[in-house]
């Protein structure tokens, strides 16, 4: 299958065309996302090419935003709606979780709510507590809403499109740093990837680290560190989406290698990686020979300042010093 070359934000770009093209129920809606073409590029040139009847700019009122998603999605559209950073999903809790989440099983299933709030999150660009935040363990928790945190171009655009096609409400969670990472994307218009399915980065023997969003190449960065500098072969595991989670893959990996660290960018406190370590401790507890290891954000607001807010991200030195702890400390 031949690929393309592109940055992230290309290949959600497409990924929205494609399936606007393909579907005409569905339309996007947001601040500033048609005239200005979204804050991070994302939605460039698709209100030209669409029309502002299925790119709607909308006022600055996020509950209001995903209220009407929900409206028209129950009455049979698919919108996709935009937020511009994932702490101003704060404002639309209401309408996220009892409503969006909710309402399919308040209907005995006679109703569905099959829309995506797309949201960048995360630190790296010194935009501050109220714009930098990881809130993937938030939703996590929500029966009724899938999650999807791809951290590549291709898998940005497959979970985009399956996420889009979904009867679901789908919280589709975009690293901000990510937009501009290239790499390369199937050519072919039905590259759609199933939800709950995990990818393998890195096959090893002797510790499994499963990194999310951007988390997954710095895991990547310390398994190559680990390999040149000490000989441990790690596994490194990116889960794409959390809801449903490919547990069976996770868990088939910590066997093998009998060791377990997890990455993530969020607050340490009721985390992705406090779920994951818990769900191996319960189904793998035998087969570890160390404690779940994690590595997290630090458990501050995120900072302003460069220095302070890299110093609150986890980096691969960080990682490479848990698989340590969990491999040659425990040994």
């Amino acid at each position: 299958m031949s690929a393309t070359t592109m940055r992230m934000r290309e290949a959600l770009n497409e990924a929205l065309r494609e399936e606007m093209e393909r579907d005409e129920s569905v339309f996007l809606m947001g601040e500033d996302i048609g005239v200005f073409e979204g804050a991070f590029k994302v939605t460039q040139g698709l209100m030209k090419r669409f029309g502002e009847r299925r790119v709607r700019d909308t006022p600055i009122s996020e509950n209001t935003i995903v209220g009407a998603g929900v409206g028209a999605a129950m009455a049979g559209l698919r919108p996709v709606v935009e937020l511009m950073t994932v702490n101003f999903s704060l404002l639309a809790f209401d309408q996220i979780i009892n409503h969006a989440a909710a309402i399919p099983y308040m209907f005995n299933g006679q109703v569905r709510v099959p829309m995506v709030i797309r949201m960048p999150g995360g630190g790296g660009h010194q935009l501050g507590p109220t714009h930098s935040h990881s809130f993937e363990a938030m939703y996590l928790q929500i029966p009724g809403m899938l999650v999807a945190c791809p951290s590549t171009a291709a898998d940005g655009k497959g979970l985009l499109k399956a996420a889009i096609r979904d009867d679901n409400p789908v919280i589709f969670v975009e690293h901000e740093t990510l937009y501009g990472m290239r790499g390369e994307v199937p050519d072919d218009p039905d590259h759609v990837l199933d939800f709950g399915r995990c990818a393998v980065r890195r096959e090893g023997d002797d510790v499994t680290i499963v990194g999310i969003l951007k988390m997954a190449h710095e895991a990547e960065r310390a398994a190559e560190a680990l390999a040149e500098e000490h000989g441990i072969e790690a596994e490194v595991i990116d889960p794409r989406t959390l809801r449903p989670l490919d547990l069976d893959t996770i868990l088939e990996s910590v066997r093998k290698t009998n060791r377990a660290v997890i990455v993530e960018e969020g607050w340490p406190h009721g985390g992705v990686g406090a779920n994951l370590a818990a769900l191996i401790q319960e189904q793998a507890f035998d087969h570890l020979d160390a404690p779940v290891q994690r590595v997290t954000g630090a458990d501050v607001p995120m900072p302003y300042s460069k220095r302070l807010e890299q110093s609150a991200i986890p980096h691969p030195e960080h990682v490479v010093s848990a698989a340590l702890n969990a491999t040659v400390g425990a040994s």
